[in-house]
C-alpha cells in the first residue's frame, strides 16, 4: 500500500487524537479538532452535533472513556480539503465499523461527520 498523502496522514492523525482518552477528557482539546458544524450519528444510534457531544463529555456524571483498540485507518483524498478515513474499533466486546469526514479549514484539520455502525462477525 503507498504511504498516505499529507491530508490522509493529518487527518489520520486528528482521528488518532481524538482517540486518544487524555483528549476525550479535555473539553478544549477534543473542541479544537471538532468543525463548528460536526455531527455525528453514533453507534448508538444517537444523533450528536459539537454542542451535545461537548455537553456529554463534559457532564458530571460523564463515564470515563473506555480503552478502545482500531484497526488500520485507510483514508481516501476526496478533494483537496476533505479527507475520508475508515477503521473499525473494539471495546470490552463491542466493535464498530467508523467512517469520518475531515475538512481542511484555515484552523487545519477538522472532524466534520462521523459514523459509527456495531457489527459482528
Amino acid at each position: 500500500m503507498a504511504d498516505p498523502t499529507p491530508a490522509v496522514a493529518a487527518a489520520i492523525e486528528g482521528e488518532l487524537r481524538l482517540l486518544d482518552p487524555a483528549v476525550r477528557t479535555t473539553p478544549a482539546f477534543f473542541e479544537e479538532l471538532l468543525h463548528p458544524e460536526f455531527h455525528e450519528f453514533g453507534a448508538s444510534g444517537r444523533r450528536w452535533d459539537r454542542t451535545s457531544l461537548l455537553a456529554a463529555i463534559t457532564a458530571d456524571d460523564a463515564p470515563p472513556p473506555r480503552a478502545l483498540t482500531t484497526s488500520p485507518m485507510r483514508g481516501t483524498q476526496l478533494a483537496d480539503d476533505v479527507v475520508h478515513l475508515t477503521f473499525d474499533t473494539e471495546s470490552g466486546g463491542r466493535r464498530t465499523h467508523r467512517s469520518s469526514l475531515w475538512l481542511r479549514t484555515d484552523r487545519g484539520w477538522l472532524l466534520y461527520f462521523h459514523q459509527g455502525t456495531p457489527f459482528t462477525d
